[in-house]
């Protein structure tokens, strides 16, 4: 299967290498306007390199499928142009950066009749798979409240580790949002996930501890429409940490008890990463092979979501997390904000 990787920074890079251990699957062909970007992918043997897109989706010999890993607000018109040149698509998250694109993207999947994945990747962790099978499993009962959390950075770099951040991140026409699009979107993911039903948004408040034109720290209260299931939701941009520490939580309240992602993940990260680099260095020893990014209890998923995603070409089958999924998270986030809006705009949050 002949694939192009369309945006080489962070993501499009881990996706391009992830490809590779991949059977069946070939990057032969990646677009970015970076040079020094193409170079790289030049480096890990991608003969096609462009600077438009547009000649990787219409370049020969053609591609099979595109990964899209671009800036957000460059989701809808890329996706968009691949759907109507006939190829498959996996594109990061989110899947546009308002409702409006999303619904017309869920559309055109419907009537390209492509595969269309979007990455929402904290499902393919491994406690998040651990705790979905205990939830069906009936081992805590009845879900009635999820607690979801995730503090990281964001735009903030830290000091140990300085990250350049492009200036697209800082405008919300092009972000779609702040904090609650960038690390909410997976919080509001795995609400669906565990609970699998549509939800509804009681309460949302925003905070703006650093001045950004978007928010910056935000908490959620959600609810399912049926079960009536309570989703807690917590995400900021405010704390400092280094790869590989993570600060992020999934805990499930049942009627009959509780289960937390906290007893699920390595103790110690740094021995953890430390361990599973020595066994690929022992798999690939001995011809067995290795496993992509296990050092990182969390990276993983990456890996993960993408080899779903080429099986379901192979075998014809739905993708895991469809165009409509991404839609859905797009408008719980869209009822989120105007929810604080309009409470707040009738002093409802002080």
């Amino acid at each position: 299967m002949n694939v192009g990787v369309i945006g080489l920074g962070h993501m499009g890079m881990l996706h391009l290498m992830n490809c590779r251990h991949i059977d069946g699957v070939k990057v032969t062909a990646a677009a970015d306007t970076s040079k020094a970007a193409l170079k790289r992918a030049e480096s890990f043997g991608v003969k096609n390199l462009f600077t438009d897109y547009h000649d990787l989706l219409n370049g020969y010999p053609k591609v099979n499928a595109v990964i899209i890993s671009l800036p957000n607000f460059l989701h809808f018109e890329s996706v968009k142009s691949a759907l109507e040149s006939g190829i498959d698509v996996f594109v990061e998250k989110p899947l546009a950066v308002s409702v409006k694109e999303g619904r017309e993207i869920a559309k055109l999947v419907e009537k390209s009749g492509r595969k269309l994945m979007v990455g929402h990747c904290m499902r393919f962790i491994e406690a998040a798979e651990k705790l979905k099978a205990a939830l069906d499993e009936g081992r805590i009962g009845d879900l009635e409240v999820v607690t979801l959390e995730q503090i990281l950075n964001g735009p903030f770099a830290h000091g140990a580790v300085p990250t350049p951040v492009p200036e697209w991140w800082f405008d919300p026409q092009k972000t779609g949002g702040g904090v609650l699009l960038d690390l909410g979107y997976h919080m509001i993911d795995l609400f669906r996930f565990f609970v699998g039903e549509e939800s509804k948004v009681l309460f949302s408040w925003f905070e703006h501890k650093f001045n950004l034109p978007m928010e910056d720290g935000a908490i959620l209260v959600l609810k399912s429409c049926k079960s009536n299931v309570r989703g807690i939701i917590n995400v900021g941009w405010f704390q400092k940490s280094v790869f590989p520490e993570y600060n992020f939580r999934m805990i499930l309240h049942g009627c009959a008890g509780y289960i937390s992602s906290d007893n699920l993940v390595p103790k110690n990260i740094y021995l953890h990463a430390i361990k599973e680099g020595a066994k690929n260095i022992l798999r690939k020893i001995i011809g067995k092979k290795i496993e992509p990014l296990s050092y990182s209890y969390y990276y993983e998923a990456y890996y993960k979501e993408l080899r779903q995603f080429f099986d379901c070409i192979k075998w014809d089958c739905d993708t895991p997390v469809s165009a409509v999924d991404g839609l859905k998270t797009l408008e719980i986030i869209e009822e989120a904000y105007q929810n604080f809006d309009k409470n707040h705009a009738y002093g409802g949050f002080g």
